[in-house]
């Protein structure tokens, strides 16, 4: 059995972790973004200015709004995701070394085992939580140096960041997205939800901003429409076909940018600790795609009368080892608010 799935329907499961993987490459470099192209000392500006515009484009693609109880969902996956993350990273980015960012960051798997289990009902394997700490362990030989300054706001920052996110990531899985509605309109709502409060916060918190460079607008337009726009439609589509706990692993591939960027960009060089430190953090992310076996139901004999019946819609085994996949939401506007299952292993 391959590391993204087995028998039919593999090649499809690649291409999803795939495209999802470009999401956290892009975020890779981020901070090297922030710090040489974008206005110092700004996070609530960046954020807002990452967001909004992103998601009015996205909005003017799909051409649908939330309605009934997705006006509140889309709204708290918004703030989750968008609203209190943008600028609790761009923060943890001005007060703290990449490295030590990058390690806080590498423990976001962990997290999204921990809430997979309190909100989705998903047992945590083994093997999950090893290549969880094993993906923290190969990050830190990576980006982490000894002599790293360490800044209180700035860890506090990143620790609420990454905490919300994972349960943001969790939050995603479980509501899945409204019958006729795309990853477009999905990602569209959250990123506008999240603009349209960071928008005034940045006015009121830092003032009016200062003008524009041409350096600026580059790092704007690289972050709006690459890193932002776009890869946050292939972020949510690998959590809703993957599941919450495998798309949390390709986080891995950040660090693993931001030093090859540091090593293009800035001449920087690898130890050998280092290359240790990329091996591991690979190895988890790859161990972090295996699918787990599927639970299987055992009916009694005589169509279920000599015992218990199966659950209709039992979910099957999460793909990320980390026990049962949670249900995608059911087609909004049914009368009965059933729900459908979500994505088989190895599909």
């Amino acid at each position: 059995m391959g590391v993204l799935g087995a028998g039919k329907g593999s090649a499809g499961r690649f291409g999803v972790a795939a495209a999802a993987a470009l999401a956290p490459a892009a975020w890779g470099t981020t901070y090297l973004v922030t710090t040489e192209l974008l206005p110092d000392g700004r996070p609530m500006l960046l954020a807002a200015m990452r967001a909004l515009p992103a998601g009015l484009l996205l909005l003017l693609l799909g051409r649908k709004l939330p309605k009934g109880k997705w006006l509140g969902r889309a709204a708290i996956l918004g703030m989750l995701n968008i609203g209190f993350f943008f600028p609790l990273i761009f923060l943890g980015a001005y007060h703290l070394p990449g490295g030590v960012a990058a390690t806080i960051g590498a423990i976001q798997p962990l997290l999204v085992i921990g809430f997979s289990a309190m909100i989705l009902g998903a047992r945590p394997t083994r093997r999950a939580v090893i290549a969880g700490l094993v993906g923290v362990a190969g990050v830190a030989l990576l980006v982490l140096k000894g002599s790293a300054k360490l800044d209180g706001l700035g860890i506090a920052a990143m620790l609420v960041a990454i905490l919300i996110m994972a349960l943001g990531t969790v939050l995603t899985r479980k509501w899945g997205k409204p019958e006729g509605v795309t990853m477009v309109d999905l990602t569209a709502w959250q990123l506008v939800a999240g603009g349209l409060f960071l928008a005034p916060l940045a006015l009121v918190t830092e003032g009016a901003p200062p003008a524009f460079t041409a350096q600026n607008w580059i790092g704007f337009a690289y972050l709006g429409l690459f890193g932002t726009a776009l890869v946050y439609v292939l972020w949510f589509r690998g959590i809703e076909r993957l599941g919450a706990g495998p798309v949390s692993f390709l986080g891995l591939i950040n660090p693993a940018v931001a030093t090859i960027g540091g090593i293009v960009v800035l001449g920087q060089t690898l130890t050998a600790w280092q290359v240790l430190g990329l091996a591991l953090a690979l190895g988890a992310m790859f161990a972090g795609q295996a699918p787990a076996k599927p639970k299987t139901t055992v009916v009694a004999e005589g169509g279920g009368k000599g015992g218990p019946a199966p659950v209709e819609g039992e979910p099957a085994a999460d793909a990320a080892g980390t026990g049962p996949a949670p249900h995608a939401e059911a087609a909004e506007g049914t009368e009965a608010e059933g729900r459908r299952e979500v994505l088989a292993v190895g599909r």
